[in-house]
């Protein structure tokens, strides 16, 4: 079995972000050279995630607005009295989730319909990285 790993780095311009990343992930897999396995792809940061899901602009806002509504930016959280100001960046990313794993078929990504790989950032304008480890034959 071969292993390949290269990373992404984020500096995103606003704090909460959606970033398609699909093309960097398949452009890995193609440097890789690995034809059938799996390709993990995962946020190094706990205010970040990695979602699947439809590469449309209003799903996106919806998406936004969900997470917004289940985790809304407040003041209170008992995590800010460390001096933090993310409370709210952390409880998105567990809803999000860190991490995807795709399957490699003949070389190239195994998807559904639809399907694309994003990178939910929730405490932007910093820099933040994103693991593409590519497993297989």
């Amino acid at each position: 079995m071969k292993f390949h790993t290269e990373y992404l780095t984020f500096n995103t311009p606003r704090k909460r972000d959606y970033v398609n990343i699909t093309h960097e992930v398949e452009e890995i897999l193609r440097r890789s050279g690995i034809q059938e396995g799996m390709a993990l792809v995962g946020a190094m940061h706990i205010t970040a995630g990695v979602y699947i899901n439809d590469a449309e602009h209003g799903l996106i806002e919806d998406i936004d607005e969900w997470l917004e509504r289940l985790a809304p930016f407040r003041r209170d959280y008992r995590h800010h009295r460390t001096g933090e100001t993310n409370g709210d960046a952390h409880l998105k990313s567990l809803l999000v989730h860190h991490e995807v794993i795709v399957p490699v078929t003949k070389g190239e990504l195994d998807f559904g319909p639809w399907q694309q790989i994003y990178y939910a950032e929730f405490d932007g304008q910093r820099k933040k990285r994103v693991i593409v480890k590519i497993m297989g034959e």
